[in-house]
């Protein structure tokens, strides 16, 4: 771990300014969550609407500074050369910091009633869900996505030299420019704009950022343990490959029922059904590359948020995206903290963990600290990891429950006929959120803190002379891709319970005679043992990479991103 390129130091700022906004979100997230279980708690001056909205947002722009930290580290080693243009780097800085200042204001400017409309387009705050800045904020975010396409670019050498790694960055960086653009005007239709907001959300979040992280985490791959830059971008090609075929008329589940033709009811629930392949392709790649070689690991909590991200990918955005993906399960899940257990083990642990992930990996190297204690970093990796997993359970057992009062006993949800009926499962979400919480503050002191406290210190790999270790057995054994195979498949065995689950809604004995038995037995069992599982292949392969015999050897060469 080493800085090759003096701009790879531009990268730094980006993690900084990332580990912020993550804790702020993080505390607007317990805002809601306490909410839920008081919704009188700080109404009229955070009200719920406007927390929700705001840490929605942040979401995104952390998770878009951990992108741009990503790429500024890398970028420089895919074209052998320093980023050109380092001041609009400098300026892509202050313009995120103010583009958060921005939003965060409009949106309690929003609670008043306030969204300053001009021109037939709303300049501070537009409303719309996922995408609720307004016009002048959404300039802003376009002009930052220009200069990080520039910037991405400019510095890479010919595109005859490109591999598939500069592909797909290339690609990703490109594309944030364009999609973008669907989001930048208002239009009076609720049903036209729905076209254009899900062409944003989806197109943007669920297809380009994919195309970003499959190739990152490729990238850090090649990085980490040295594996073989064409086979990487073999996998990023099918990979990318994969999501566009699967994304672009996939996108048409989020059409079921926004007073669009029928039709896409067939045609979003096929290929919507197809979108977890390249997330099963990632996944397996994340295998066979930290097995390629018996390398030791030197960067645990880089890798195992890594790993983190792509289980979660599989788990959040495959398993549970496919569970609501058909119209027939749709139907009942729409709306309901079902979806809510998905997107936050979609978004935060696809994208977020790759992140903290790569700012695990760039901020020891930057600060010229290759040894550290990382004993806090696998800390702060657990109990995110564990906390999202049990916040992802609340939501799943607590919006089956929602279903069934609301959706098929037709209960009032405002005269507070449901409420009760989730009221432990409102009590449960916080109580995940402080634990989620406690990991998160461990990440940024650590973070933050790196390289002046005891137990850092500069000696490089060739420094440290490494003892042989006894062959372990058990839990810690090596782990085969047979074994890997089968943590897969009871993956999907659960899942698919969980998609029965909704499934069995549709049935007369729940629909009509409102049994709630089946759609609660197999929700109970099928989502609990999908995070079981989830937690118990994590656990089983970082503790897996204790097997690597850590004797010393000769160094492999350093690897090279630029390899066409």
């Amino acid at each position: 771990m080493r800085v090759t390129y003096e701009t790879q130091k531009l990268s730094l700022r980006f993690f900084m300014l990332m580990l912020v906004l993550f804790g702020l979100q993080v505390v607007y997230g317990m805002i809601l969550a306490a909410q839920q279980a008081d919704p009188s708690l700080l109404a009229g001056v955070i009200n719920f609407n406007v927390a929700r909205a705001s840490h929605l947002n942040l979401a995104v722009l952390w998770i878009v500074c951990g992108f741009v930290g990503s790429a500024l580290f890398v970028t420089p080693l895919l074209a052998k050369r320093d980023v050109v243009a380092p001041w609009l780097v400098h300026l892509l800085f202050y313009a995120v910091i103010a583009i958060v200042i921005w939003n965060l204001g409009t949106q309690f400017l929003a609670q008043t009633g306030v969204a300053g409309w001009a021109g037939g387009q709303p300049w501070l705050q537009n409303g719309l869900e996922y995408i609720e800045m307004g016009r002048a904020a959404a300039v802003g975010v376009l002009v930052g996505f220009l200069i990080l396409a520039f910037v991405v670019l400019k510095t890479f050498p010919p595109m005859r030299q490109w591999n598939e790694i500069h592909w797909g960055l290339g690609l990703g960086v490109s594309m944030l420019v364009v999609v973008w653009l669907f989001g930048m005007f208002y239009v009076p239709r609720i049903d036209v704009q729905e076209y254009f907001r899900w062409y944003v959300v989806h197109y943007w979040v669920e297809g380009v950022w994919e195309v970003i992280h499959i190739t990152l985490v490729g990238a850090f791959l090649v990085l980490m343990f040295k594996a073989n830059v064409r086979a990487i971008g073999f996998a990023v090609f099918w990979g990318v490959s994969f999501v566009w075929l699967s994304g672009l008329i996939g996108n048409a589940h989020h059409y079921f029922w926004i007073g669009t033709p029928e039709f896409w009811q067939f045609w979003g629930s096929l290929f919507s059904a197809l979108e977890p392949l390249p997330l099963i392709f990632c996944f397996w790649h994340i295998y066979l590359d930290a097995h390629g070689n018996d390398r030791p690991l030197v960067n645990a909590p880089a890798f195992y948020f890594l790993l983190g991200s792509a289980t979660l990918e599989l788990v959040g955005a495959g398993i549970l995206g496919f569970v609501m993906t058909f119209a027939l399960t749709n139907v009942w899940s729409h709306g309901t903290w079902v979806t809510s257990g998905h997107g936050h083990l979609a978004l935060f642990g696809t994208f977020g963990m790759l992140g903290i992930g790569s700012a695990y990996w760039a901020v020891p190297a930057v600060r010229k600290f290759a040894h550290f204690d990382q004993k806090l970093g696998k800390l702060g990796f657990w109990l995110v990891f564990v906390g999202m997993l049990g916040i992802a359970l609340s939501f799943a057992w607590g919006g089956t429950i929602q279903i069934y009062v609301y959706r098929i006993l037709g209960l009032d949800w405002f005269g507070g006929d449901v409420f009760p009926a989730m009221g432990v499962f409102k009590l449960l979400l916080p109580t995940f959120g402080f634990l989620f919480l406690v990991g998160t503050l461990v990440i940024i002191y650590d973070l933050t803190s790196m390289g002046r406290r005891e137990g850092d210190d500069k000696r490089t790999a060739a420094d440290v002379v490494l003892e042989p270790a006894a062959a372990p057995v058990g839990w810690r054994r090596p782990l085969t891709g047979f074994e890997a195979g089968i943590w897969l498949l009871f993956m999907w065995i659960f899942g698919m319970l969980v998609t029965f689950g909704l499934l069995s809604f549709n049935l007369d004995r729940v629909r009509i005679d409102a049994d709630p038995t089946l759609p609660y037995l197999l929700s109970g069992v099928g989502n609990l043992g999908l995070l079981l599982v989830t937690l118990g292949f994590v656990w089983r392969f970082t503790a897996s990479l204790t097997s690597r015999i850590h004797a010393a050897r000769a160094p492999l060469p350093e690897p090279d991103l630029s390899v066409h």
